[in-house]
């Protein structure tokens, strides 16, 4: 591939490892820091509880997960694989856009986190789905 398409697709696969490595370190924040973390969520801190920290960590560990999905993806799948994972995995901002505004939580973090997010994954999914194999 070549000029502008190689750009398009050079471009989401950048993007793909940014938003992989970003969910990782999202991640890991969740569960070195769990309460700290989940201030930035966008839905206020849960009640306090012997268990809330390990069930935030929960949520740390999959988003580690989700990131080494697409990394993997980008070590050993083919461009389409990459954009059909960062498509399918657009559903979770989306869902927890959906989750805060629902909850009454922060619209800001909702559209300006969450939002953002799904839509930078389904803009980088494109180019990478349309490229071939």
């Amino acid at each position: 591939m070549n000029g502008m398409g190689g750009l398009m697709h050079g471009l989401a696969q950048g993007t793909a490892f940014v938003l992989a490595f970003a969910i990782i370190a999202i991640g890991t924040q969740y569960i070195a820091s769990p309460r700290t973390a989940t201030r930035s969520f966008g839905l206020p801190l849960p009640e306090d509880g012997t268990n809330i920290t390990s069930w935030l960590r929960l949520k740390g560990v999959r988003d580690i997960v989700a990131g080494l999905v697409v990394l993997a993806f980008a070590a050993w799948g083919a461009p389409k694989d990459i954009g059909l994972v960062l498509l399918v995995e657009a559903i979770i901002p989306v869902g927890d856009m959906l989750v805060i505004l629902a909850g009454k939580g922060s619209s800001k973090s909702a559209f300006g986190i969450h939002g953002v997010t799904a839509l930078l994954m389904v803009l980088a999914s494109v180019p990478l789905l349309m490229g071939g194999r």
